[in-house]
């Protein structure tokens, strides 16, 4: 039994909740140039209709079919893999990552003054066996002013977040009430992440 998983994510929030879980790990992502093959954009792509739930679900499960592929072209050794993905709802709208600033400062004023859904799936590859969880979070904004909106997407936190916002970061401002899972709304739900490592054998 490898002592060591692989984190299929560029995300330094997830490796620092790994380590907090005190579970070594390894980055398998792709390369600067890009994998052969692999289409980021493409996966993360929202199909017609699809619901919030399944899209972050189905994200996660093509991203650790990718990082598979990945160790395996690598010659890397054998280990579980875990991979996460993060999706901010409001309804059945989809808000991943904004494109610009123009798409963050859009997408802040939606979520201004309402509720929204976190969802992060996570799942964790262990040889032919694979083994997922979701957790679900809402996050209730206060009403933000265009001011407010503007100054903090020019602080660049909202750039490469789902729901261009962090909320280990500034957006902690604007957040009066959240329930469900910090760690999950950071991108790595630690309670679940931690179920499923178990059941690969890590003493976690």
């Amino acid at each position: 039994m490898p002592d060591f998983i692989y984190l299929a994510s560029q995300s330094p929030r997830r490796r620092q909740l790994l380590d907090q879980l005190g579970v070594r790990h390894e980055l398998l992502v792709p390369n600067v140039d890009g994998d052969m093959g692999e289409d980021a954009e493409a996966i993360e792509e929202v199909h017609p209709g699809e619901v919030p739930t399944a899209y972050v679900q189905r994200v996660t499960g093509l991203k650790l079919d990718a990082a598979m592929a990945r160790r395996a072209r690598r010659g890397l050794p054998e280990a579980p893999i875990l991979c996460s993905d993060t999706t901010v709802a409001l309804g059945r709208a989809i808000y991943g990552k904004p494109d610009d600033a123009a798409h963050a400062a859009r997408m802040l004023t939606e979520l201004a003054g309402r509720t929204h859904r976190v969802l992060t799936a996570v799942a964790l590859q262990m040889g032919a066996r694979r083994v997922a969880a979701l957790s679900v979070s809402r996050v209730t904004f206060a009403a933000l002013t265009p001011q407010q909106v503007d100054d903090y997407v020019n602080t660049g936190e909202p750039l490469g977040k789902a729901g261009a916002y962090g909320v280990q970061g500034r957006a902690a401002a604007f957040i009066p009430q959240l329930s469900g899972s910090y760690s999950g709304i950071m991108g790595l739900p630690m309670y679940e992440t931690a179920q499923l490592l178990r059941a690969a054998g890590f003493p976690v």
